[in-house]
């Protein structure tokens, strides 16, 4: 079978940082090629070569032996290359119809933008992927999941022969992952050729045919999928196996540093309490959208609960939190707020690391300027965080993802707090970035740190936690303790209490 396109012998450098090394790969019809690597391994630049992002220094894109060039992001779409970048580039002061439309925008009789029309096909594409949202909605009004999957809806719009996902998943919940998985199968057996970059190994092995893995920019290897396990793709890439993500959990809790009592989300739900003990790592757990992520906001003042009582350190947190105060006032109290969305509600990316973590340090201090007596502190924290950049001054915006996640954790860890509340502490972050993040999460319990915890995966939450609280209908229905906690039993709990409910 002949190639749709092959990138030969690709090599690309930044500011004399080797990025992508003398890399070479193939894509083939109908067939659905996992693309594999830690953080900075080169994945993100080589599709960005293919997608007119960037230009290669050496080697070149060939199409049935000919060399093609493409110069900008619009020469490839017009080759037939459709891209959803781990980034989102959603415009969010437009509509999702304008930006489903932006710089294709139709036209009326009258030369004028025909709505209508706009509107009529965005609302089939949304369809398409299951997606239930006006195109008139302003795309600054969705979640982080819905966002991305109108990144994937556009994408699957275009009348492409290759399609490169970069990360599609990380904001998904499962039912919405099945959803994405439908349409890749229908893409792939159309004979077209999907790039998939993802960090979830289920994934992986449940979609993909073959695999490349990239390590400091250079190619490992190719490989066929049934002849690999995730044991053996994981030692591929970092060099360890699956069993070694995951230090060694507490030897016992201490005192409560987090009590949340008769705590009501909503006037409806069902009142709840909970406890986090200084020297370990808690979970709330559960189906998407059961209220994980309205607890742990509520906390910061960016969700109000019905009512309840929730104390830190021994004081009383005043309950509603402020929205416009809520995250100084926890820091004032020794908490830290590690948000999903980094990008947009954690880091400032134009500015360089040490300014991002001496953020923390000097967050219960009027004024925003850089504080010379801090120098130290960032310097061992990004020593410490071993986060891969050219030094503290490297602007954040121009790290992957997991040194981000590191630069953003470094912010916390390297202030004097006794809290850390973290959404989706590894969201798009590799397995090797990974590992360390849950080294550091660890440290600071074991140091006598109190953590509490959300994420969609729930391995993870197995592997990192000391218990576990699962939430179903915006209460707690369940704790257990997370090394005889099992998927099945997260999950049994959860649909118990839902069929509980309806009955």
């Amino acid at each position: 079978m002949s190639n749709l396109i092959e990138l030969a012998n690709i090599s690309k450098s930044f500011g004399g940082n080797l990025a992508v090394d003398n890399v070479t790969l193939e894509l083939f019809p109908g067939s659905v090629h996992a693309l594999m690597g830690e953080n900075g391994a080169g994945k993100s630049t080589l599709m960005k070569i293919l997608a007119g992002v960037h230009q290669p220094d050496r080697g070149g894109i060939f199409k049935n032996g000919r060399k093609i060039a493409f110069t900008t992001p619009r020469d490839a779409l017009d080759f037939g290359i459709s891209t959803v970048f781990q980034e989102l580039s959603l415009l969010p002061n437009l509509t999702i119809a304008e930006n489903m439309f932006l710089g294709r925008e139709p036209v009326t009789i009258f030369r004028t933008v025909d709505y209508a029309k706009m509107h009529a096909e965005t609302r089939k594409a949304l369809d398409d992927v299951g997606l239930d949202l006006d195109p008139r909605t302003q795309v600054s009004r969705l979640s982080i999941a819905e966002r991305q999957f109108v990144e994937i809806a556009h994408g699957i719009k275009a009348d492409a022969s290759i399609f490169i996902l970069d990360e599609p998943t990380a904001a998904l919940n499962a039912a919405d992952v099945e959803v994405l998985n439908k349409h890749i199968r229908r893409l792939r057996d159309a004979g077209k050729a999907i790039v998939y970059i993802s960090h979830r190994m289920d994934e992986i092995f449940t979609v993909c045919d073959t695999v490349t893995v990239l390590k400091d920019g250079r190619l490992v290897g190719t490989r066929p999928l049934h002849e690999m396990t995730p044991d053996s793709l994981i030692a591929m890439m970092v060099g360890r196996e699956l069993a070694d993500l995951f230090p060694a959990r507490g030897a016992r809790a201490g005192r409560p540093v987090l009590e949340i009592s008769h705590f009501k989300i909503k006037a409806t739900s069902k009142p709840f309490s909970l406890t986090v003990r200084s020297g370990e790592v808690v979970a709330l757990a559960g189906l998407e959208g059961q209220g994980q992520s309205k607890i742990m906001r509520a906390l910061v003042g960016q969700y109000q609960p019905f009512s309840g009582s929730v104390t830190v350190n021994g004081h009383a947190l005043d309950i509603p939190v402020p929205a416009n105060a809520g995250i100084r006032k926890l820091r004032a109290m020794g908490v830290g707020f590690v948000p999903e969305d980094r990008k947009d509600e954690g880091l400032f990316l134009g500015l360089p690391i040490h300014h991002n973590i001496a953020i923390g340090l000097q967050a219960t201090h009027a004024g925003f300027s850089y504080a010379r007596h801090y120098r130290s502190e960032v310097e061992t924290a990004f020593a410490s965080m071993n986060i891969k950049a050219s030094g503290p001054s490297a602007a954040v915006g121009s790290l992957s993802g997991g040194n981000q996640q590191k630069v953003l954790l470094a912010r916390y860890l390297a202030a004097d707090l006794t809290l850390l509340l973290i959404e989706e502490p590894t969201r798009g972050v590799d397995v090797g970035a990974k590992a360390e993040i849950y080294k550091l999460i660890r440290d600071f319990a074991t140091k006598g740190g109190a953590v509490l915890v959300v994420s969609r995966e729930t391995l993870e939450l197995i592997g990192l936690c000391d218990r576990i609280y699962v939430v179903h209908g915006e209460t707690l229905v369940s704790e257990m303790r997370a090394d005889r906690a099992t998927e099945h039993g997260i999950l049994d709990a959860a649909l118990v209490a839902s069929r509980g409910a309806a009955q």
